[in-house]
């Protein structure tokens, strides 16, 4: 039997849960996070993306490109809540549900008919929650997710098994899933700017030169992605970095990522139902040297205070930075569930 997977990504999620409490910010650049100079923009209304206003980017960017953005704070419980609510609305149509994060989702509803379902989905997040969400539906997580954002936003799309080498043939090379700047680089490198450029490329040389990821990049590129929908899958970590666009020596600007990063790999525990126990921070310099600190905590946690505390004193005690910083990266690692035993320790 063909898998009928869909992919479930709420529009501008915080962004749209705060136009819907106050109507009078329907239709504004509304962004979340960023209002001091320091500060890291955590999302951003589809009003906000078109003066190229996004999440991560600098808050002082982000007041020059759109001066006229309503910023607010970041209100996590009840961005928590609503997601909450949402998941809800995705237990009656599926068991086998793998949140991604605090606003999408992936869920397995093969044997039912897919287009109505999602029509449902979709009908039951407005209604009740009075927000969108747009839905991919194909045969795979790949694809189901990469339909997802094809007509953002409130969007409804289908890629069917007969069409996928047509439909990904014109697409970047980073659509394909887990490729991100640096694959993208070496991968353009070698002339190819395209999906289709890899269906045409000898598997062989991707092998060669990347590995196990070259194989599943050619995979993606015809379509073939064999992972199944897991509630239960235990990563072994989840992190978020950042590359500036200039180089930063203001260790409180470095603070203000920490903490949007914090909040981030928050959301994503708490979507998962993890728990974490070791924080580490990872530094980049101008000069492409490396650093890493960790802490491993006595008590597994996914509460953004905690991570943040921690993260900031590893920032500020544990490193020398005496350079400017090109990259900064916090990650959460030795994930277990909260029913597991554990095995307490403090290591620093």
């Amino acid at each position: 039997m063909n898998r009928s997977i869909i992919h479930v990504d709420m529009d501008a999620f915080y962004a749209s849960v705060e136009q819907r409490d106050n109507p009078s910010l329907k239709g504004k650049p509304v962004i979340i996070g960023g209002a001091s100079d320091r500060g890291v923009v955590c999302a951003a209304s589809y009003e906000a993306r078109r003066y190229g206003v996004y999440s991560a980017m600098a808050g002082a960017r982000a007041k020059k490109l759109c001066p006229k953005g309503i910023y607010l704070p970041v209100n996590m419980n009840k961005y928590k809540n609503t997601s909450k609510e949402i998941h809800k609305i995705f237990r009656r149509y599926s068991n086998t549900i793998e949140p991604i994060s605090i606003d999408e989702a992936f869920l397995d509803i093969t044997g039912k008919n897919p287009l109505k379902i999602a029509k449902e989905i979709k009908k039951d997040i407005k209604e009740e929650q009075g927000l969108t969400a747009s839905i991919g539906i194909s045969y795979n997580k790949f694809l189901a997710k990469l339909a997802s954002d094809m007509e953002k936003p409130n969007g409804l799309t289908i890629i069917k098994k007969e069409e996928v080498i047509e439909v990904l043939k014109p697409l970047s090379v980073r659509k394909l899933w887990g490729v991100g700047p640096k694959m993208e680089s070496e991968l353009n490198k070698l002339g190819i700017y395209y999906i289709g450029d890899i269906q045409n490329y000898d598997p062989n040389v991707l092998i060669s030169l990347f590995g196990k990821r070259g194989q599943e990049i050619y995979d993606f590129s015809h379509g073939i992605d064999n992972r199944p929908v897991e509630y239960n899958v235990l990563n072994q970590s989840i992190g978020e970095e950042e590359t500036f666009k200039e180089d930063i020596d203001n260790i409180k600007y470095l603070i203000e990522y920490v903490e949007n990063y914090s909040i981030n790999l928050s959301n994503k525990l708490m979507a998962k139902g993890y728990l974490g126990k070791t924080i580490t921070v990872k530094i980049k310099y101008n000069d492409f040297s490396v650093e890493t600190r960790s802490i491993s905590l006595n008590i597994p946690t996914d509460r953004e205070k905690t991570i943040f505390k921690t993260s900031r004193y590893i920032l500020c005690e544990k490193f020398n930075i005496d350079k400017p910083v090109r990259l900064i990266g916090l990650t959460i690692s030795n994930l277990i569930y909260p029913e597991d035993p554990l095995q307490l320790s403090m290591k620093i």
